[in-house]
């Protein structure tokens, strides 16, 4: 099968979309697939690495220039998402007839060059594996106006995508029944799945004993107990809650520790400056190979979303955090994924926004009794291992792929199944 995966980001780089992307496409090449990328060489972070290699066993990876001019603006990231979006039309026309085109949301909207794709080889068939909903995003961040002409543009497109799709495969069920409700065609349309995020159990094995993290010791974290945030903090993050939290228990020992960047770094140090919270570290992106150094110097794993961003993300620090047997406070609106995780495995505590005194006894009770703090970690690791790994959610991609293929070899435009 002749299958190509178009995402702006892929690794080494530090985006999670980028390492999801690698897993799916490694996985599909020992399968026998023949694998073509189309990525760029741009980084989504100024610390991202990149390869120097666009060959890996029968995978073709083409990484095209972006001016890499960063996520501080509108105007940046639109000069990046343009650069990258003519060139990979361009690329993607001059491939062969592909089977499948798997396409990632990074830029918005990529999935159109699938599309002009099929437009000259009426075969392939398109899967849209969504990772964030546009316009949904930009609507609700107060970027467009819903209603508004831009608004009612971006919509239409979407309308006219899905038409055009075989399948569309979900971070969770939010996500999902959110694009269902707006833009499943009233008749022929792609069938609908979920497929979590994952982490690769071999990256995370259940004896993992990673190094000491030496800024950890520069930091002081043995000190006290440690609430890791790791990842990006943007949009759909809220801290309002938290920082209270910390600010209740800023004479005990315990460290927060913000391990990545976005645009709420700058509120966070404004507030630690604010508060007098010498205990509330803010830290720059971590190579990969290093977040599970990172992850085994705290005690648990906090992950906060708006509630304007129920469905349109699903925050992806989860799984890495149940792989190492993190126990997950969830600060946010319930039936997202970290709530349906802490809801189906026990893994945490799920609490809503402005429940300071939830955050402060679960971060007590978790320092105080180190058997409820093992048994929560204990099954962490367990649903890590029954449903946030590669090796369960990939035969789950499988299918998707597979189907889609069938699809395609029966002369079949709409799905196979709903």
């Amino acid at each position: 099968m002749r299958l190509t995966i178009i995402n702006q980001f892929y690794a080494p780089d530090l985006a999670p979309t980028g390492h999801m992307a690698a897993s799916l496409a490694a996985h599909r090449s020992g399968l026998g697939d023949e694998v073509s990328v189309i990525t760029s060489a741009g980084g989504y972070v100024p610390q991202s690495r990149l390869e120097s290699s666009n060959a890996q066993d029968n995978r073709h990876i083409y990484r095209l220039w972006t001016p890499r001019a960063g996520k501080s603006s509108a105007l940046t990231r639109l000069a990046d998402y343009t650069a990258f979006t003519i060139q990979a039309c361009l690329r993607v026309l001059s491939l062969p007839a592909q089977d499948v085109i798997v396409s990632l949301t990074t830029p918005p909207f990529i999935a159109w060059i699938a599309v002009f794709h099929k437009l000259f080889h009426r075969s392939t068939v398109i899967v849209l594996w969504n990772m964030d909903c546009y316009p949904e995003i930009a609507e609700r961040s107060g970027v467009i106006r819903r209603g508004g002409v831009i608004s009612r543009l971006l919509r239409w497109l979407n309308h006219l995508l899905f038409h055009r799709l075989t399948a569309v495969v979900c971070l969770d069920r939010a996500m999902l029944e959110l694009l269902k409700s707006s833009y499943m065609p009233p008749e022929a349309g792609p069938s609908w799945h979920v497929v979590p995020n994952w982490e690769s159990l071999d990256q995370f094995p259940a004896d993992k004993n990673p190094p000491s993290w030496k800024a950890g010791e520069v930091l002081d974290l043995q000190s006290g107990f440690t609430v890791l945030y790791l990842g990006n903090a943007g949009f759909g993050h809220s801290f309002e809650s938290v920082i209270s939290a910390a600010d209740r228990l800023a004479d005990q020992p315990f460290n927060w520790l913000f391990v990545g960047g976005g645009d709420k770094f700058d509120w966070l140090r404004k507030e630690k400056e604010a508060h007098g919270l010498p205990k509330l570290h803010l830290y720059p992106y971590v190579a990969k190979e290093e977040t599970a150094s990172v992850m085994a110097a705290a005690g648990c794993a906090l992950i906060t979303m708006n509630h304007n961003a129920l469905g349109v993300i699903s925050p992806s620090k989860l799984h890495a955090n149940l792989a190492m047997g993190l126990p997950i406070l969830y600060v946010g609106p319930a039936g997202g994924n970290v709530d349906e995780a802490i809801q189906r495995y026990g893994v945490g505590v799920s609490l809503r926004h402005g429940d300071v005194d939830g955050i402060v006894e679960f971060v007590r009770r978790l320092a105080d009794e180190p058997d409820f703090r093992a048994a929560l970690s204990r099954k962490a690791r367990a649903a890590f291992e029954a449903a946030y790994c590669d090796t369960q959610t990939l035969p789950m991609f499988d299918v998707v792929i597979e189907n889609a293929h069938r699809s395609r070899a029966a002369g079949a435009t709409g799905p196979i199944a709903r």
